[in-house]
């Protein structure tokens, strides 16, 4: 039976420059894809969030570039600004079609961004 699932990643970015925020957004989407088996085929849409104080360029961007992704819906939007919250923070939701059962699937936290839910690292995390 397939389900519609969503996987959660994090990651924090050294400096606000295209290159520091390409390099995240490719590390962090690999290792999700990598570490749930992901096919491009089976994602249903992607949305990044980003904090205020990350502007330089949009992340969708790097994953239809190194990827080649050219049919899976992708958005973009700001996360809210709340105080204290973690800064220069890249997060994805991908959701999935997936015979996974929920506990199967793999969050991953990145990085600084490893405080946000240190209750679902995995051991290589």
């Amino acid at each position: 039976m397939l389900y519609s699932r969503g996987i959660r990643g994090a990651i924090t970015v050294d400096e606000d420059t295209q290159e520091a925020l390409e390099q995240a957004t490719v590390e962090l989407y690999s290792k999700m894809i990598a570490q749930n088996d992901i096919k491009t085929e089976d994602i249903s849409h992607i949305m990044f969030t980003l904090t205020k104080d990350l502007k330089s360029a949009f992340p969708a961007k790097f994953v239809r570039k190194n990827f080649k992704i050219q049919y899976v819906p992708l958005i973009c939007v700001n996360e809210m600004d709340i105080e204290p919250s973690l800064k220069k923070c890249l997060r994805i939701l991908m959701v999935v079609n997936t015979e996974k059962k929920q506990d199967e699937i793999k969050h991953v936290y990145l990085g600084g961004a490893k405080i946000l839910r240190s209750d679902l690292l995995s051991k290589e995390d």
